[in-house]
């Protein structure tokens, strides 16, 4: 099959802005998926890390055999401390900012979080099948559950039940101390303390760890040997059953074992304790053979406390990907309150009947009165027949319209939905009222997950060093001008706005270098406002132009801080976009009051305790 037609079926997803790109990023290898529908996990492909200068290279060469794919959305589980925009791994020399990794992808959203909290995710929703428990025990209900794993290093975390759902723990147990249980574990320690003041879980529990204890026992033992990797370690006791082979690995899954019984009883961990990694899993049933449950349960007094705690191995491929998938799914939801069976109605909108699309329609408009009303109601407000509300149901795979309102009522969370709902004539005031409020947030929400960081660093570059800005608008646009000269007279920049198109040229030939234009437009194609820009650039002025990104506007500004939402303002008096472009001058604003050098300005004009006092006219600020 063709590439095209793989991503052509890619495209066809239960999700309405397409396939979500999914990542696993360990120290070693990285995996990758397209997630098509929850649970549906496609193109999965294994890249060696070794093989990339950075992140943003290894994300391009998978996403390179996808070329014709539109993607809005992805996560990334990497195996490091999550905190803030950027990313220092721990095991692999890459860092990188979260926002300008998704600037460099052209994404709407991406998430960075640690591999393990991704882990941790995925646990609730395992099935049997994708486990392998070793020795006794059962799960409590509604408990914590522990998770831990050998790879590169040693994850760890937790699952903490709450009243709707659960909540990860953002752990690095992995760097605790490491505690021997026995005299050869002691001359492990002894051997590891040669070479590091410190030695955590971490430096014996992995696959770096495996070949520190294979040369450690062997040196214990009087043996010389060659240094082996973990995989050989674990070929030489699995296939070839080398004595010595057998004995790191005994006593790796011994410590394993300790260090799985110091986090149950640390967290309470009746819900189970979990072991997933790179390294577990490929030994397979021999595992549950191994010390590891025996060393688990041997905690004195304890004994009985751990016997009753059940200890599983994560056999399932890939479950980090249920878990990133389910964060990227949460993070969505709880931002723009969409959901799975919302995107599905909208999806699966144009396979249905003329009649059926009203139906849909109103679902989509009005989910709530949807929920509220009677058949008759919802029939008549979509302007069809009860038996077509019937079919719309069953259409979507639902056995009737009480069942499919059982469903959506679980599936909606309260949150304000991220599309436009077209105001009818009938509407109620309170209706009206809601549309208007709900398309507008909706719009915001969306240019905010659009915005250009970049230009605006420079935009707020320019103006903090300007010498006199000029705002230029005309129409509907002239009351943002207004505002942003009301706003920037404040810093003590001298400003002013034009908004008369007679005037426009003339006050951009009298401008000079050093001076700042704010071109303000919604089609940025107004031929009066382009004249004065280009002369506002020949007299050697910067152009910054709020307008849309397309736009000849746009083409002829040094910085372009674009508001792309679809208005046809030569028709239809503008409202979201005017908003949107408010927005732009108090995010410019608050940029200029933090500057450093417009605050080197505000100082030279005035004393400092009145240039504190100044900067908190800015309601953004703290104090």
């Amino acid at each position: 099959m063709k590439q095209a037609e793989v991503d052509q079926k890619l495209n066809r997803t239960a999700f309405a802005d397409g396939p979500r790109l999914l990542a696993d990023i360990g120290a070693t290898h990285a995996r990758f998926a397209l997630q098509t529908a929850p649970g549906e996990f496609r193109a999965v492909r294994v890249l060696k890390c070794d093989d990339y200068t950075d992140i943003v290279a290894m994300l391009r060469s998978y996403l390179s055999d996808h070329a014709d794919l539109t993607l809005n959305h992805a996560a990334l589980a990497v195996a490091n401390p999550v905190s803030g925009d950027y990313v220092r791994m721990t095991n692999r020399a890459w860092e990188f900012s979260t926002d300008e990794v998704r600037r460099a992808l052209g994404l709407h959203t991406l998430l960075v979080v640690n591999d393990f909290t991704a882990l941790a995710m995925s646990l609730p929703g395992l099935k049997s099948s994708d486990l392998m428990q070793v020795g006794g025990g059962k799960p409590a209900s509604n408990s914590v559950i522990g998770v831990l794993g050998p790879g590169t290093g040693l994850g760890v975390s937790g699952v903490i039940p709450t009243v709707d759902g659960f909540v990860t723990l953002g752990s690095e147990g992995g760097h605790t101390n490491f505690a021997p249980a026995d005299e050869r574990e002691y001359a492990i320690l002894q051997y590891a303390w040669q070479t590091w003041s410190h030695v955590s879980t971490e430096r014996l529990i992995s696959g770096p760890g495996m070949e520190i204890i294979y040369r450690a026992i062997a040196k214990r033992n009087g043996r010389q040997v060659r240094d082996l990797t973990s995989q050989e370690i674990m070929a030489g006791a699995l296939t070839d059953k080398d004595p010595l082979c057998m004995e790191v690995l005994e006593c790796f899954c011994a410590m394993l074992g300790g260090a799985s019984a110091n986090l149950a009883v640390t967290l309470g961990a009746f819900g189970g304790v979990f072991i997933g990694g790179g390294i577990v899993p490929r030994m397979g049933e021999w595992f549950a053979t191994s010390p590891f449950r025996a060393r688990f349960e041997a905690k004195g007094r304890f004994t009985s406390y751990l016997a009753e705690i059940p200890t599983y191995v994560i056999t399932t491929p890939n479950p980090a990907f249920y878990g990133v998938a389910t964060i990227l799914s949460e993070h969505l939801r709880g931002r723009s309150g969409a959901n799975t069976l919302m995107e599905r109605v909208q999806h699966l909108q144009h396979e249905l009947t003329p009649a059926e699309q009203r139906v849909a329609q109103l679902v989509l408009e009005q989910p709530r009165l949807v929920l509220n009303e009677p058949i008759a109601d919802i029939a008549r407000l979509a302007e069809v027949s009860q038996p077509t509300v019937i079919r719309f149901c069953r259409s979507l795979g639902f056995l009737g319209l009480a069942d499919f309102k059982l469903k959506f009522a679980s599936s909606l969370t309260g949150a304000i939905p991220v599309r436009h709902s077209q105001v009818r004539v009938s509407d109620s005031t309170h209706d009206l009222s809601a549309k208007v409020i709900d398309n507008t947030v909706s719009a915001i929400l969306k240019f905010r997950d659009q915005l250009d960081v970049r230009s605006l660093d420079k935009a707020i570059a320019l103006v903090a060093k300007a010498k006199r800005v000029e705002f230029y608008a005309m129409g509907n646009s002239r009351v943002v001008a207004l505002d942003g000269q009301h706003k920037f007279f404040r810093f003590r920049i001298p400003t002013s706005a034009y908004g008369d198109s007679h005037l426009l040229t003339l006050a951009a030939e009298l401008l000079n270098p050093g001076d700042v234009v704010i071109a303000i437009s919604n089609s940025g194609r107004l031929p009066e406002l382009l004249e004065a820009v280009d002369a506002a650039r020949a007299a050697g002025a910067d152009v910054i132009a709020i307008t849309s990104s397309n736009s000849p506007l746009a083409k002829k500004a040094s910085v372009c801080l674009a508001v792309d939402h679809s208005e046809d303002s030569t028709t239809f008096l503008s409202m979201i976009s005017r908003i949107l472009q408010l927005l732009l001058i108090d995010i410019l604003s608050v940029g200029i009051s933090l500057d450093t050098q417009n605050s080197r300005l505000v100082v030279e004009h005035k004393a400092s305790s009145e240039a504190d006092s100044r900067r908190l006219l800015i309601s953004h600020l703290d104090s």
